[in-house]
C-alpha cells in the first residue's frame, strides 16, 4: 500500500510540473517576439511586366536575374516580374494599368503613354531594334517576290520588330501583305521561328535578341535556318514607369538600369537578356516611332483590327 501511494505522489507531481512548463512556455508565447524585420510591416510590391518576348519560362530565366538585383539594390520596395503568354494579354494588362513597371515594345509604348505610363529609358541599342526574316537553308527562297502565294509567321500583329516592320519591308518591295502572303500571328517569338524551321511558314519574322537566344538553345534547329532579309532599324523597347510610383523609387530604378554596365554583375545581367545597355530617353524620345506607325496604317493596314 505504501509503494502504490508513493508512486501516486510521484505522478501527481509530475504532472504539476508539467502543468507549470505550459503555463510558462504560454506565458511567454503570448509576450513580445523579437525578430530582424519589423512585424506587420510589409514592403511595397512593384511588379515589372515584360512584353513576351519569349515564352514565360525562358523570359524568367532572362529576366529574374535583373529583379533579384533590384531587390538587393532598392530598400523598402519589393520587386515582381511579370510575364504574360501572349501580346494582347499583355496589352491587356497595361491598358488595366495593373502592371507598376513595364517593359513594352515601341508600339505598345505608345499606347501605354495613353493610359499614364511614362518612358524613363531605352532597353537596349537602337541598331539591335530591326526586323529580321529567317527561312530554311533548303528553301531556295531568294527575294521577297518568292514568299507570293505562301505564309509568313509573325508573334503577334502588334509586334513592331518582328511583324510591323517586316510586312512594311515586304510592302517596299511589291508585296501586298493583305493579298499575296498568309499572315500567321502564332502568339511568340520562338513559335514564329519554329513555324519556318518545321516548313509551316516559308519565313518566319522575328528579331535579333530572341534568335540570338534560339540560336544558343536549339542549335541544331538554328543551323538549318538562316537570316534572309533584315530591315532597317528604329527605337528599341522602352522602360516605363506609371504616373502614380513614388518618383523617388522611379529615379532609383532608372539610375540602377543606367549603370547596369559598369559592374561585373550588372554586365552579366545584360549578357542574360541579350541587351547591350539601357540608355537615358523619355516620352519625346519615341516620336520617329508615332510617325512610322501612321506611315504603316496609312499604306499597308491598322496596327490593331477593331
Amino acid at each position: 500500500m505504501k509503494n502504490f501511494i508513493y508512486a501516486a505522489s510521484i505522478l501527481l507531481m509530475l504532472a504539476c510540473a508539467g502543468c507549470e512548463s505550459t503555463q510558462e512556455e504560454s506565458k511567454t508565447a503570448a509576450g513580445p517576439q523579437y525578430g530582424s524585420e519589423p512585424v506587420g510591416v510589409a514592403k511595397p510590391l512593384y511588379r515589372l511586366a515584360i512584353h513576351p518576348l519569349h515564352n514565360p519560362n525562358k523570359l524568367s530565366e532572362a529576366y529574374q536575374p535583373l529583379i533579384d538585383y533590384l531587390n538587393r539594390q532598392i530598400a523598402g520596395a519589393q520587386f515582381e516580374l511579370e510575364a504574360s503568354r501572349d501580346y494582347q494579354v499583355y496589352e491587356a494588362k497595361f491598358r488595366a494599368r495593373k502592371p507598376d513597371l513595364l517593359l513594352p515594345n515601341p508600339w505598345q509604348t505608345l499606347q501605354a503613354m495613353q493610359v499614364g505610363y511614362h518612358v524613363i529609358a531605352m532597353a537596349g541599342d537602337a541598331e539591335d531594334f530591326k526586323g529580321i526574316f529567317l527561312v530554311r537553308k533548303d528553301s531556295g527562297i531568294q527575294n521577297p517576290a518568292d514568299l507570293k502565294g505562301k505564309a509568313v509567321s509573325y508573334p503577334s500583329p502588334t509586334a513592331l520588330a518582328a511583324c510591323i516592320m517586316p510586312q512594311y519591308f515586304l510592302y517596299q518591295h511589291g508585296i501586298d501583305v493583305n493579298q499575296d502572303i498568309q499572315n500567321l500571328y502564332v502568339g511568340s517569338q520562338e513559335s514564329s521561328i519554329m513555324n519556318a524551321y518545321l516548313g509551316d511558314s516559308a519565313a518566319g519574322a522575328t528579331w535579333p535578341p530572341p534568335w540570338r537566344l534560339f540560336q544558343k538553345t536549339h542549335p541544331k534547329e538554328a543551323a538549318e535556318l538562316r537570316v534572309a532579309w533584315e530591315t532597317p532599324s528604329l527605337m528599341n523597347n522602352s522602360v516605363m514607369v506609371r504616373d502614380d510610383v513614388p518618383a523617388a523609387l522611379r529615379d532609383r530604378f532608372r539610375q540602377l538600369l543606367l549603370t547596369l554596365d559598369h559592374n561585373p554583375a550588372g554586365r552579366a545581367i545584360l549578357a542574360g537578356m541579350e541587351t547591350a545597355r539601357f540608355h537615358p530617353s523619355d516620352d519625346a524620345g519615341y516620336a520617329p516611332v508615332r510617325d512610322y506607325v501612321a506611315r504603316f496604317e496609312r499604306e499597308v493596314r491598322p496596327v490593331e483590327r477593331k
